[in-house]
């Protein structure tokens, strides 16, 4: 399964979860979702994300002046987003939660994969 096709899904609820943490500004966004383990999530998504929020309600924007060129536009989470963030985390855990039962039940296909391998594996060294 391709990580930029679970990243679609969940994009929003990983934006709001790391500007809870701390409010930041585009690139420092894309640089701790990229440390957080989300390697293959791209700038121009992240951006558009957090205009697609802030303009949702979601997220509070401020500028604060650079020394290093020019100012940057920073995004906290407000009330709203707080709320968003509640509920999209829910959905996400009761959702993995779903997954990872189905893939920990007896009979899924790595279970029986593994099984015949090692069945074949088995036949061929006698």
């Amino acid at each position: 399964m391709e990580p930029t096709q679970l990243l679609k899904g969940v994009l929003d609820l990983a934006v709001l979860a790391v500007v809870a943490q701390e409010d930041g500004y585009g690139y420092d966004v894309v640089r701790r979702l990229r440390a957080g383990g989300l390697a293959e999530v791209g700038d121009a998504s992240v951006y558009g994300t957090l205009r697609r929020l802030y303009a949702a309600g979601a997220l509070t924007s401020y500028v604060v002046p650079s020394d290093e060129g020019p100012h940057r536009k920073y995004y906290g989470i407000n009330a709203q987003g707080t709320k968003v963030l509640a509920e999209q985390g829910e959905s996400w855990r009761s959702f993995a939660a779903a997954v990872d039962r189905l893939l920990a039940a007896p009979g899924t296909a790595p279970t029986r994969v593994l099984r015949t391998t090692s069945l074949l594996e088995d036949e061929g060294t006698r």
